[in-house]
């Protein structure tokens, strides 16, 4: 991830003084906060001095880039050569933002969250897989969240990549209506069923399903499936819910359409807000094929489309429900602001917010301990197979360089106040 890319569920971008709001930017005006994410004794009630040592080291080693670096290529080379260091591995960063190698084995993650009031999203984290056995295999392990979600109350929502289920090309060709041949016709049957089924359990089971935004190159195929799915599931309640990256400049056009079409048709239109995760690389590719990029040209901006798309959902409630996928504080404060001026039940259940486990608890605690719905992606799955989404997440707090200071110096105040206490 670059130097400007905000983490994978809205976190902050790194600030240049070229950032500073410009051109057609309007931000919205964030009100006097409803609340305060500095109760670093709320926020980390669930961690012991132990828990607070690990993670101060950690985000120490991940905000250094230097030796980020190189304990990015140290491990990938460990891992090639199948060196032990998976005892290492699971007593550090995995302990930090991986919930457990199985659903079974993450329950006692779900239920210390729960004991905090905070929900937990199973985000089944195994990545890079291309084979149609593998596809299925993927496919029964999400419908296996499903069920959990649907048997369990602090499972609010299951989550699932399309690029799970599908090969990558695929979607890029359907993304671009380019014809099919009879192979490929097939496989995309196969890819259409393998997300029905996970969004139809969802409705039989009462849960919800979040389908995740990826690269703009296959996200219309995306959209296309979860709209198709709305249209099968939503009708009685909320069931799917597409993901929109705010830090795309096209996606307030593209809610106030879905929003549009779900009114004409008569059913529930689901939305998760995130700012984006993938902008370095979508730059670098618009840059390399010469077509326009679809990034916004700044953090300003992109603020501006995400804060402008809360309160356009709140403003559509009998039609939207949402989740605001942030890690960012003005953000949260203002959702939490507007639901208290709108008159609106804090646990409204038409809206949520979510934030990556292992990050951001002085925002996730805080608002849950103010009565909000909170929940935490809570990744799961054997240390090896999560390895690559580890060095992303890695990577990703290394290029947010605001993110990663924040959580230290929280857990500074926090051992310091402990300290005092004790």
């Amino acid at each position: 991830m670059g130097e400007n890319e905000a983490a994978n569920i809205g976190g902050i971008f790194r600030m240049k003084p070229s950032d500073i709001a410009t051109g057609d930017a309007t931000p919205i005006q964030i009100p006097e906060a409803a609340i305060s994410f500095d109760n670093t004794e709320v926020a980390f009630a669930s961690k012991s001095k132990k828990d607070l040592r690990r993670a101060y080291l950690l985000f120490r080693i991940i905000g250094n880039r230097f030796l980020s670096t190189i304990g990015k290529h140290a491990t990938r080379l460990a891992l090639a050569l199948r060196l032990p260091i998976t005892p290492f591995v699971r007593a550090t960063i995995y302990q930090q933002f991986v919930g457990g190698e199985s659903i079974e084995k993450s329950k006692e993650t779900s239920l210390m969250l729960r004991s905090h009031n905070i929900g937990t999203i199973l985000d089944y984290s195994v990545e890079g897989k291309e084979a149609e056995a593998d596809f299925d295999r993927t496919r029964d392990e999400i419908l296996r969240t499903v069920v959990a979600a649907g048997e369990e109350d602090y499972i609010p929502f299951s989550v699932f990549k399309t690029t799970g289920l599908s090969p990558n090309k695929l979607l890029a060709k359907v993304s671009k209506k380019q014809a099919l041949s009879d192979k490929e016709a097939k496989a995309w049957e196969r890819v259409q069923e393998r997300v029905d089924s996970i969004c139809r359990k969802g409705y039989e089971t009462g849960g919800r399903v979040f389908v995740d935004a990826e690269e703009s190159w296959i996200q219309d195929a995306i959209d296309n499936l979860a709209r198709d799915m709305m249209r099968r599931y939503n009708r009685e309640r909320c069931v799917v819910y597409n993901t929109l990256q705010m830090y795309r400049h096209d996606r307030m056009e593209h809610l106030n359409r879905e929003v549009a079409t779900a009114e004409d048709e008569g059913y529930q239109y689901g939305v998760k807000l995130v700012r984006g995760a993938y902008m370095e690389k979508e730059r670098d590719r618009a840059e390399e094929m010469g077509y326009p990029s679809p990034i916004q040209a700044n953090k300003a901006a992109t603020d501006a489309d995400f804060n402008k798309a809360l309160i356009y959902c709140l403003d559509h409630l009998d039609r939207v429900s949402f989740c605001a996928g942030t890690h960012n504080e003005e953000s949260s404060a203002l959702l939490a602001r507007e639901m208290i001026d709108r008159g609106l039940d804090k646990d409204d259940p038409r809206v949520y917010s979510a934030q990556l486990f292992g990050m951001s608890d002085h925002i996730s605690f805080n608002l849950s301990s103010a009565g909000y719905n909170i929940a935490k992606y809570v990744p799961y799955g054997p240390v090896r197979e999560v390895m690559p989404y580890l060095i992303r997440r890695a990577e990703e707090n290394t290029s947010v360089g605001g993110q990663t200071n924040r959580e230290l110096s929280l857990i500074i105040r926090e051992l310091k106040r402990r300290k005092v206490v004790d």
